[in-house]
């Protein structure tokens, strides 16, 4: 046995550590004009960005940086700086909590107080306080989509042959993608051995449900010949139908079949009756063929 002894006054004199307690947000983004794009582009979408707005408040303490909202960063980073100042800011990242909203809110901030250039520090549970809604002027997101990764780079590292080869890897991840204009938050896209088309649609999700039943049990789910009702990933609060299509015809092929089918889920999402038998069991089905994305 040791005969060292501990000292209790030093062992009281050591620093607690302070316990972050984690808050689930089922609807992290409800509020912002555009939640289905925001949610789109951090389930769906490989590469694309939009320009953030921040509040006068927010420009007033922070200085006037130019922030741009990107499907993912170099290293799923959950945001970045460049030289030029512009700020970065990562939805697609391995580190999160609970409130996906917060998470992206303390990224921006912390990139904001990071001098250009330098590493973003960024706390993996940041605890309570300011989300997106506290510090982006709202509004509809300015979407750009990208075949490749080029867009995070100053003209400095795109000359550094370690970055040039990193973004070769990037970009080779990248699957077709394309942004449909016959639904909003609606994307095609293909993947190496079938096609897809999927939809955040913006309605709750019980609504939601109670519609999708009610045409599957009509025989109105799909979106045309050779096409396959493939399930639905339930996505930050909402719905998000998944259909597989043929691979040959290019995304736009699939705007009018999918505005067609727009139309009829507008149609029966306001129908307040109960469920008949049919679509009851519809319902079941469909339920089963869920898959929750956090």
């Amino acid at each position: 046995m040791s005969k060292r002894r501990k000292n209790p006054r030093a062992a009281d004199a050591a620093p607690k550590r302070e316990k972050i307690k984690d808050i689930f947000v089922a609807r992290p983004f409800e509020g912002l004009a555009d939640e289905t794009e925001w949610i789109a582009l951090r389930e769906l979408v490989p590469a694309a960005s939009a320009p953030l707005t921040l509040k006068p408040e927010i420009i007033e303490e922070y200085g006037d940086r130019q922030v741009t909202l990107s499907t993912v960063l170099p290293m799923a980073w959950p945001a970045m700086t460049r030289q030029d100042g512009r700020v970065f800011v990562g939805l697609q990242r391995h580190v999160q909590s609970g409130d996906v909203s917060r998470d992206i809110a303390v990224a921006i901030l912390c990139a904001l107080r990071t001098t250009p250039g330098e590493t973003v520090a960024v706390p993996g549970l940041p605890g309570p306080g300011v989300r997106l809604q506290d510090i982006l002027v709202d509004g509809p997101l300015e979407i750009s989509m990208h075949e490749g990764f080029e867009y995070w780079l100053d003209a400095q590292q795109a000359e550094d042959a370690n970055v040039k080869a990193s973004l070769e890897r990037a970009n080779a991840s990248i699957y077709p993608t394309v942004r449909l204009s016959s639904a909003h938050a609606a994307y095609w896209c293909r993947v190496p051995d079938k096609a897809h088309v999927r939809w955040v649609l913006p309605d709750p999700e019980d609504a939601a449900l109670d519609a999708l039943a009610r045409l599957s049990a009509a025989g109105d789910l799909l979106l045309g010949d050779g096409t396959k009702f493939a399930g639905m990933f339930r996505a930050h609060g909402l719905l998000v139908p998944v259909w597989d299509v043929p691979g040959e015809p290019d995304g736009t092929d699939w705007e009018a079949p999918l505005a067609d089918f727009a139309k009829r889920y507008a149609d029966v999402l306001g129908e307040k009756a109960p469920l008949d038998g049919a679509a009851r069991r519809a319902k079941q089905g469909l339920v089963g063929r869920q898959l929750t994305l956090r």
